[in-house]
């Protein structure tokens, strides 16, 4: 489960990457409770999220181009530099009593635009660390790292915002980003796997659409994603409306869904660890029981069952979270791998400012049962039928049968015409 942190360069970067999450969580809630508390403001707190992700949606592409072209190393270190400048700069105006919304709004998009070359430089650099043996591992481990900060950072922020204020919070996050930025320095570059860089040229975002155009392992696993994505992870939207609305229990209630999510996330992922293959059949898999575990939990008549159902509905989305990822690094020559990366976490990423407002609607003119079976339904509609699709595409077909007294189904290759003539 952990075997990928016996290789030295990616154990320091799982180190720092530890430290650094918890501060980027704290930050987001410091962040909201910052921007809420300067305006009074629901409308406001959007605006300085839609900040955030804009510049990925905008310009994430490019972000891919430039990684491809540039030793992902030394961009990290950039990047992860001005992410910590900027969180020190904004504890500086708090804890001094000058900040003002518009520098929260300046801030949250400074972080958007480190973000479009720092997160496929983040991704792709995993496989030169640990190399194609280790790779799902170490994206497993990732994402265990991310979901154990979810854990920890909202919590600490709570404290550290209602003890000594968000200014400190700020603070803690800018000083965090030391310990990823020791790791990249201390990192043996020989021990590197080594990827050759794209040169310079026109056309290279061109060539990267075209190129995963001409791979339908690619263009369905992103489109897959983008649609889950879209429809299915709008948890604010749901979570906030159950707790408020289905339940009347409060932000105590909201509070719970949200941990218990994160606890079956954070399951996922080090499952994932320990499986070691991203195999399509898994991918298809956890997205169908994604949806309809969403069907199901929409139905729950009451607040416990519908939070015991949080668990495994986290389990199985970081299931399809780190297949889809890894099975995306694996089968992408490394010189294309930042723009690969760069789509896959556009359309991921992008997916939710776009499904948000419509699952909004269908909540508000269905009710929120109505609209998290909704995004259920879609997303294990989209599952089946993108995983026909890559079945035909692979010359598979599907077997049914019976193996020691349990039903046993499978993808298995399509007979050829020319041995069912041989056969016969």
């Amino acid at each position: 489960m952990f075997s990928s942190l016996k290789v030295r360069n990616y154990r320091l970067f799982f180190l720092g990457q530890v430290v650094s999450n918890i501060g980027t969580w704290m930050q987001r809630i410091a962040q909201d409770w910052l921007v809420l508390s300067l305006t009074g403001s629901a409308t406001a707190v959007g605006v300085t999220t839609a900040l955030q992700f804009l510049p990925m949606l905008l310009l994430g592409l490019y972000g891919g181009v430039l990684v491809d072209r540039l030793s992902k190393r030394r961009t990290l270190l950039v990047t992860q530099t001005s992410m910590a400048v900027t969180g020190i700069v904004l504890a500086a105006l708090t804890l001094s009593g000058h900040v003002q919304v518009w520098h929260v709004y300046l801030a949250a998009c400074a972080v958007g635009l480190a973000t479009v070359v720092d997160n496929p430089a983040r991704q792709s650099f995993v496989s030169e660390m640990v190399g194609p043996a280790q790779l799902q591992n170490a994206v497993s481990l990732n994402s265990a790292n991310f979901q154990s900060a979810r854990l920890v950072g909202p919590a600490v922020a709570g404290l550290m915002i209602t003890g000594v204020g968000t200014g400190w919070a700020f603070l803690f996050n800018g000083l965090s980003f030391v310990a990823p930025v020791a790791g990249l320095l201390l990192m043996r570059a020989r021990e590197l796997h080594v990827v050759e860089r794209a040169p310079r040229g026109k056309g290279q975002l061109r060539e990267g659409l075209h190129y995963v155009a001409g791979r339908p392992d690619l263009i369905w696993t992103i489109v897959l994603v983008g649609f889950i994505g879209t429809f299915g992870f709008n948890f604010p939207v749901y979570l906030s409306a159950f707790a408020n609305d289905v339940f009347h229990a409060g932000a105590g209630s909201y509070s719970l869904f949200n941990t218990l999510m994160a606890v079956g996330s954070l399951a996922g992922a080090l499952l994932a660890a320990r499986r070691g293959t991203a195999r399509m059949r898994v991918l298809i898999a956890a997205a169908v029981a994604f949806g309809t575990m969403e069907i199901v939990a929409a139905t729950a008549p009451s607040l416990w069952l519908f939070a015991l159902l949080m668990a495994p509905l986290g389990m199985f989305g970081m299931t399809l979270n780190v297949t889809a990822n890894t099975s995306i690094q694996m089968g992408t020559d490394p010189a294309m791998r930042g723009r690969v990366m760069a789509l896959y976490m556009m359309v991921f990423l992008g997916g939710s400012p776009v499904g948000a407002p419509i699952a909004g609607w269908v909540t508000d003119s269905y009710g929120v049962r109505a609209g998290l079976a909704v995004g259920g339904a879609i997303a294990t509609a989209a599952a089946v039928t993108i995983g026909v699709v890559l079945a035909r595409v692979g010359g598979l077909r599907l077997s049914v049968g019976w193996n020691k007294g349990h039903p046993h189904v499978r993808f298995v290759p399509r007979e050829r015409p020319e041995e069912l003539a041989a056969v016969a």
